[in-house]
C-alpha cells in the first residue's frame, strides 16, 4: 500500500556538497524531497565528511563522489555557493550529470549550482535561470537564459537564489512526478 503523503517513495536523488556550499540551497530541497518520500543521498569529495556551509551550517556527506558514480539515481540536485566551482572540475561529477541527462532524469541547479551542468556540457539549447553572476557563463554554454524564480524545461529545473526555493522545490517535485 502506498502512502499518499509520500508520493515519491522509492525514488533516489543525489545532491552534491563540499566546502562552502550554500546552506539553504542544500537543506531546503533535501528536506522537501524527503517529505515527499524521496531518498536523498548527499555526495561529497569524501564519504562521511563534514563540510562547512557558506553560512557555517555543516553537512556530512553520505557517500563519496567516487561511490556516487556507480549509482543510477532518479535525479541530481546541484546546490550553489562556492562549492560548485570546485566540484565542476571533478570528471566523475561531470559524468554523473551527463549520465542523468542521457537518461532524461531530473537535473536541477540553483544559483551557482549551474556551473556543474555548464561544465558537463548539457545546457546547450536548454531554457535555464541561475544567479545573475553566472548569466554570461550560462549563455556562453549555449543555454537560453530567463530571469525567473524557476525555469522547468523537460527534465531540467533551475532557480536563481535562496529566495526562489519554494518555486524551485515545486519544480523538482513536478518533474519527479512525471518521470516514469
Amino acid at each position: 500500500m502506498t502512502d499518499p503523503t509520500r508520493p515519491l517513495s522509492g525514488r533516489t536523488i543525489l545532491m552534491f556538497t563540499g566546502e562552502i556550499y550554500e546552506d539553504l540551497e542544500l537543506w531546503y530541497p533535501k528536506y522537501r524531497l524527503q517529505e515527499a518520500g524521496v531518498r536523498v543521498l548527499v555526495a561529497g569529495p569524501s564519504a562521511r565528511t563534514r563540510y562547512a556551509g557558506k553560512h557555517g551550517y555543516p553537512c556530512v556527506s553520505d557517500i563519496a563522489i567516487d561511490e556516487a558514480a556507480t549509482l543510477t539515481p532518479d535525479g541530481v540536485v546541484c546546490p550553489g555557493g562556492f562549492m560548485p566551482d570546485q566540484l565542476r572540475r571533478d570528471p566523475k561529477v561531470l559524468a554523473i550529470v551527463r549520465a542523468c541527462h542521457e537518461r532524461r532524469r531530473l537535473l536541477a541547479a540553483i544559483c551557482h549550482g549551474g556551473w556543474i551542468p555548464i561544465s558537463a556540457g548539457v545546457y546547450r539549447g536548454v531554457r535555464v535561470t541561475g544567479s545573475p553572476g553566472i548569466k554570461d557563463d550560462l549563455v556562453n554554454a549555449g543555454a537560453l537564459f530567463e530571469d525567473a524564480p524557476v525555469v522547468v524545461d523537460r527534465h531540467f529545473v533551475s532557480s536563481r537564489r535562496p529566495d526562489d526555493l519554494p518555486e524551485f522545490c515545486r519544480g523538482l517535485l513536478q518533474v519527479l512526478a512525471t518521470q516514469a
